[in-house]
């Protein structure tokens, strides 16, 4: 019988692609949704992506509430979970995100734990990593770096991240089982979607491409294909040089105008719209006064941030996709999905 996983976390945007990566490998997924009303949209996605939803299932989970985690764990010989709340715009309350990040991995922890699973494949983020550090560091982070609570600029989901992550290693320690457990910390997710959701990721693809953006803040992010993240989560669940360590993931650093300039010359229709200059970070700073979107991220104008992804590489086997070709499968499927 083909292994069993429970991936949570089924309809999100990186836990299509680490569905079909299962499913790829020829697991049995049991897949976790809030409300089982949705599960036929994610399979009818997966199908026409190609997946065999023969082997696929489904259970009802909510990070919030105790009810059916051990009975989804049962049975699984692996959990991967990705589920977790992520948006661009923070909350006025930062608790809208710390408690369901948190709580959410306590309870598919806890199930594993019960379940006697063999591995649990934690999805956290380099927000857990790099952030709270000194702005001018010119080193990439590591697997042993932590995210500083106390430092400058960290977002309710920074903290989300940061917190959820401590309480996962926390709890496989407790349990005398840190081997059991890997983390794959990724950065900015991009890559091909499965459907018409543009998740938190493409919002920034889009809003170069639509014509709102006339000039680019001075924003740096690293970037990594959601197939190279799915492929890591698939291979870390039997990989023993991966026991009970962090995984960092960013192919490439680049800037929103570095970002611009690759689109306008994958996708020369979209010149007209995509911005060619960078704005001063003082107009950006009173622009945000009208703009949630800015206003929640002034702090991060200027600073540059770069994984170490050897480890990732190593277990994958291969070089990682190039960012320009994550940045580029975005907007070809936006385009195809007519979200631009």
């Amino acid at each position: 019988m083909p292994d069993r996983v429970l991936l949570t976390g089924v309809s999100g945007f990186l836990g299509g692609h680490v569905a079909k990566a299962l499913l790829a490998a020829g697991c049995q997924v049991r897949g976790s949704v809030r409300d089982l009303a949705k599960a036929e949209k994610v399979r009818q996605t997966l199908a026409t992506a190609g997946a065999d939803v023969g082997r696929l299932e489904f259970v009802a989970l909510d990070l919030m509430k105790d009810d059916g985690w051990e009975a989804a764990a049962a049975g699984c010989r692996f959990v991967a979970h990705t589920a977790s709340p992520f948006v661009l715009q923070m909350p006025i309350d930062r608790n809208e995100l710390i408690r369901p990040a948190v709580e959410g991995t306590q309870r598919a922890l806890d199930a594993a734990l019960k379940a006697g699973v063999e591995r649990v494949v934690l999805t956290s983020s380099m927000a857990a990593i790099a952030y709270g550090h000194d702005r001018g560091r010119t080193a990439p982070f590591t697997a042993a770096d932590w995210t500083n609570l106390e430092g400058r600029d960290v977002s309710a989901y920074v903290e989300s991240k940061t917190r959820a992550e401590r309480r996962a290693w926390e709890i496989m320690k407790a349990a005398g089982r840190e081997r059991d457990l890997v983390v794959v910390n990724p950065s900015g997710i991009f890559g091909p979607l499965l459907d018409d959701d543009p998740g938190t990721s493409a919002q920034i693809v889009i809003r170069l491409m639509n014509g709102s953006m006339p000039a680019a803040p001075r924003f740096n992010f690293a970037l990594i294909d959601v197939r190279d993240v799915a492929a890591a989560h698939v291979a870390a669940l039997t990989d023993g040089g991966v026991a009970g360590r962090r995984l960092p993931m960013g192919a490439q650093t680049l800037s929103l105008k570095q970002c611009a300039d690759i689109l306008r010359r994958r996708f020369p229709n979209y010149s007209h719209k995509l911005p060619r200059f960078e704005m001063p970070d003082w107009f950006v700073r009173l622009y945000a006064l009208a703009d949630r979107d800015l206003r929640d991220n002034v702090g991060e104008l200027g600073v540059v941030r770069r994984m170490d992804s050897s480890d990732a590489v190593a277990l994958l086997g291969r070089p990682l996709i190039a960012a320009d070709d994550a940045i580029a499968a975005t907007a070809e499927s936006l385009i195809a999905q007519k979200l631009i």
